[in-house]
């Protein structure tokens, strides 16, 4: 939805790219609806991109627009601009959900992993959602935190499941670091974000501290009922059966960036990793059904898939 972002993360891309405005890095409104009368028959909808939703221009009408044909929507967003004014937009809209990232139980951890962000400010806007959404008498939108575990806050998770707990939250999902950019040159762009999941992915720690963490964060999710998921981050990836992917997401969804790139998931991120096709050129079928994306496919049905998921958390069952 856009490539614009008002947090620089320690995880993520964004903070290691140039500063890209406001207006540079949305979705165009003109594609946005192109797209939808291309998929006729879709039904979900993530007005995500590698930024932040509530900076999209149009997001409340990209919403509008795709509810009334009857699409299940959704997003992510740090919550530091979801208002109780837009809270209450997007429950009369009919957003299906929206999953709020918070990396903490604390102000400390959360903010020094998310620089820029103001932890009592988004606990209060994620407090206003709910509290909106009660006030309607509606079930929607479904609310669910994202924490991002990893060596630096991972021991809060119990904490964090409480106080979800305690302001209705519906779902809480844990999920490790998405990528190791092993397949990035380590000299290059990537080298920050390399050297930071090497050191703070979970799988660095010691296993049988983090099923401590895991088992008294289940404890706390049945004591307080919220819905919990949590990752494997010690697994091994089992063998596949030949001609089964790893993945099913190329067969399944695609990822569309603010400038029009055709890319196989969100897990992706960055542009310049992999393109299946620019918008710009074709249409979506043609994109899909086209030799980049058949070439793409069948490489993650063989041993050797394409690079840029080899490193991948969810391709190797660890997300």
């Amino acid at each position: 939805m856009t490539s614009a972002c008002n947090l620089s993360c320690a995880m993520c891309l964004v903070s290691y790219r140039p500063r890209i405005d406001r207006a540079t890095g949305a979705f165009p409104m003109e594609l946005f609806r192109r797209l939808l009368d291309e998929l006729p028959d879709l039904t979900r909808l993530t007005l995500q991109g590698l930024g932040e939703p509530l900076l999209q221009p149009h997001l409340m009408e990209m919403v509008g627009v795709a509810t009334a044909r009857g699409i299940e929507v959704g997003f992510n967003s740090n919550a530091m601009l979801l208002t109780r004014a837009r809270s209450e937009q997007l429950v009369a809209l009919g957003l299906g959900w929206l999953h709020v990232s918070l990396d903490g139980a604390t102000a400390a951890t959360h903010e020094g992993i998310r620089a820029g962000a103001d932890f009592a400010r988004i606990t209060r806007n994620l407090r206003g959602l709910i509290e909106a959404r009660q006030a309607a008498g509606s079930a929607k939108p479904w609310v669910r935190v994202v924490f991002v575990a990893m060596r630096r806050n991972v021991h809060e998770l119990p904490l964090l499941v409480r106080r979800l707990g305690e302001w209705g939250v519906d779902e809480l999902r844990v999920q490790g670091l998405s990528h190791d950019f092993d397949d990035t040159d380590p000299s290059g762009n990537y080298a920050g974000i390399r050297a930071f999941a090497a050191t703070e992915s979970l799988g660095s720690m010691d296993p049988a501290e983090v099923a401590a963490v895991f088992a008294a964060a289940r404890t706390a999710a049945a004591e307080c009922a919220v819905s919990l998921r949590l990752p494997t981050p010690d697994a091994t990836p089992s063998p596949r059966r030949p001609g089964h992917p790893g993945c099913s997401w190329p067969w399944d969804a695609a990822y569309v960036t603010s400038r029009g790139t055709v890319q196989p998931c969100c897990m992706v991120m960055g542009d310049d990793r992999v393109s299946l096709g620019s918008l710009e050129d074709d249409d979506l079928a043609t994109i899909w059904h086209g030799e980049a994306y058949q070439a793409f496919r069948a490489a993650l049905l063989t041993d050797q898939p394409p690079e840029v998921c080899r490193g991948c958390s969810l391709y190797r069952g660890t997300f």
